[in-house]
């Protein structure tokens, strides 16, 4: 593996870890939002990685940088409260709720951070070894 490629795998990461972050805070921004009707309420989304072992087999190269294949919606049921006298209340009196999980999209959020963190930690070290091995020409 190249030095080089190092830069590319950490890249695709971050880029990944900030979509995983920026669908996590989509989620926990929407997660107290009412609705009158199951269509229109808002639904957790979570992004689908996906590894591209195997562009990189065929290639004969040992990095593998990971791509956002999509983001889907979450088919958990949704939170149906009866308040009759809430002004988004349907005609049976019942609101809908997004099927968000504040505490499991946090544990997201803090996962997503870690590892956007690390691997900004793998670019600056491949770039420390990189000056490194420009130091050892001179």
């Amino acid at each position: 593996m190249s030095l080089f490629n190092i830069f590319n795998v950490a890249g695709s990461g971050m880029s990944a870890q900030s979509v995983r972050l920026n669908t996590t805070a989509s989620n926990i921004a929407n997660a107290d939002s009412v609705s009158s009707s199951v269509g229109e309420t808002y639904r957790a989304r979570h992004p689908i990685f996906e590894a591209e072992m195997s562009k990189a087999q065929q290639h004969q190269s040992a990095s593998a940088s990971v791509a956002v294949k999509g983001i889907v919606e979450s088919d958990l049921p949704l939170n149906k409260e009866f308040a009759p006298d809430h002004p988004m209340a349907d005609t049976d009196g019942f609101i809908y709720k997004p099927n968000v999980n504040v505490m499991e999209e946090m544990a997201n959020m803090i996962s997503a951070s870690r590892s956007y963190q690390m691997n900004v930690q793998v670019t600056e070290a491949a770039k420390s070894m990189l000056q490194q091995t420009l130091r050892i020409g001179k």
